[in-house]
């Protein structure tokens, strides 16, 4: 066995030992190498189970949260996904193995570019990645079967919450400060939103507004 192959069961089995069980989502992390999305010096660092430095001051999640995240949005063949926070677009990529379509949205557009260029490269037909102000989610195209928040905001945002298809699971980080935060999953009811809390979390904060670089 070669020193990569061994280094992508390692992978496999520590998404496992975190509770990434769900065949789909566990396939998909399979197929798709975390290294093209990681750059420079921390790409030897790609198969660790750890979040990694990328521009503009943002992280790529570590790939058992991706994992957990993913799993948690019980994402259908058919279903159209919002991703809030592209970064590198590792985890855009990811729910593009499970979903019909994923808009992702980002705050700076050279992560957008970065992302786009991998995204291509990789030959992913149906991502796309777009600068803009997530907090706002994107009303075009709503509503949204998956919306999926990669930053934390205090609550829920309210644009996003509205963009969720009645059925529909939004999972995100909440929180107050970057030590206190929760993973939690949103259903929306006929007759409102039902929230389950998952796991405690660290994230990058959401920020409105769309970014200088």
């Amino acid at each position: 066995m070669t020193d990569e192959a061994e280094r992508k069961m390692q992978f496999l089995y520590a998404l496992r030992s975190r509770g990434v069980t769900d065949a789909r989502v566990l396939s998909a992390m399979e197929k798709i190498d975390r290294r093209a999305f990681v750059k420079g010096l921390f790409a030897e660092r790609a198969y660790e189970d750890m979040p990694l430095p990328i521009a503009c001051g943002q992280t790529i999640s570590q790939p058992s949260i991706v994992g957990l995240m993913t799993q948690a949005l019980q994402i259908n063949p058919r279903d159209k996904v919002l991703e809030v926070g592209t970064g590198a677009g590792y985890q855009a990529v990811i729910l593009a193995q499970l979903a019909r379509r994923v808009y992702t949205l980002d705050r700076y557009r050279r992560l957008v570019v970065a992302a786009r260029a991998v995204i291509e490269e990789l030959g992913i037909p149906n991502v796309t990645a777009i600068t803009a102000d997530g907090s706002f989610g994107l009303p075009e195209q709503a509503p949204f079967d998956r919306i999926l928040v990669t930053a934390a905001a205090e609550d829920a945002p309210s644009p996003l919450l509205a963009q969720l298809r009645v059925g529909g699971i939004m999972v995100l980080p909440v929180g107050q400060s970057d030590a206190v935060q929760s993973l939690i999953r949103v259903t929306r009811h006929e007759t409102g939103y039902e929230y389950e809390e998952l796991r405690a979390v660290r994230f990058v904060p959401l920020v409105e507004g769309v970014g200088e670089d």
